[in-house]
């Protein structure tokens, strides 16, 4: 039987995850989370083979959560479950750990057989970013500006276009808040903006933020 863990922020999906997975014989749902951290902490108490793990959730989000659970036990495998498409997220998620990547437009059958694919230790990719993937390589598509970033520095990103303040991000990545602003000033610099609005309003034109008022 593989035991699955679904966290995302939006019971609605979870609940909706969890009737696909109950309709099988070989896969239950373990438990839920609706942020990084309570992933984080629920896999510390009782790990689970497979982590279905949404990327943009307030607070840590899925990318930091995919980093510490790989780290607190290897022998469990994450697919990233998200509505984004592009790079640099897939590259970014392979980096951090995840072994499948699958956009919320899947259907059930894609969604069992890549649980299945990654609890035997085999990578999936969704067919959509596979595709976009392959075309973005075959059409010499220029690099977005984020692809220039190291993953602390996206993680950072990610949680400042969240409106999230210093000490928060210095709280939930284990760091102090000087250190924050380093980062932030570095981020203003590499993508040539000059503020957090800038810098969102960057993030939302390349997939990698939702618009705040949508949160």
């Amino acid at each position: 039987m593989i035991k699955v863990l679904l966290v995302d922020d939006h019971d609605l999906v979870r609940t909706g995850i969890k009737r696909i997975l109950e309709g099988t014989s070989d896969i239950t749902v373990l438990g839920e989370a609706d942020s990084g951290e309570e992933a984080v902490r629920f896999v510390r108490r009782e790990p689970p083979d497979v982590v279905l793990m949404d990327v943009r959730m307030p607070g840590m989000g899925g990318l930091e959560a995919t980093r510490k659970i790989r780290l607190i036990d290897e022998r469990i495998q994450v697919i990233a479950l998200t509505m984004l498409q592009e790079q640099p997220f897939p590259a970014r998620l392979h980096e951090a750990g995840a072994l499948g990547y699958l956009t919320k437009g899947c259907d059930a059958n894609e969604l069992l057989n890549a649980i299945r694919t990654v609890h035997q230790g085999r990578p999936y990719l969704d067919r959509e970013v596979a595709q976009a993937i392959v075309l973005a390589d075959l059409n010499g598509r220029n690099k977005g500006p984020f692809d220039g970033l190291s993953n602390r520095e996206m993680q950072v990103m990610l949680m400042i276009t969240q409106g999230i303040g210093n000490q928060e991000i210095a709280d939930t990545l284990c760091l102090s808040p000087k250190t924050i602003s380093t980062y932030r000033h570095r981020l203003f610099e590499k993508l040539d903006v000059h503020n957090d609005v800038e810098l969102t309003h960057l993030a939302i034109r390349h997939g990698l933020s939702g618009d705040p008022t949508e949160q």
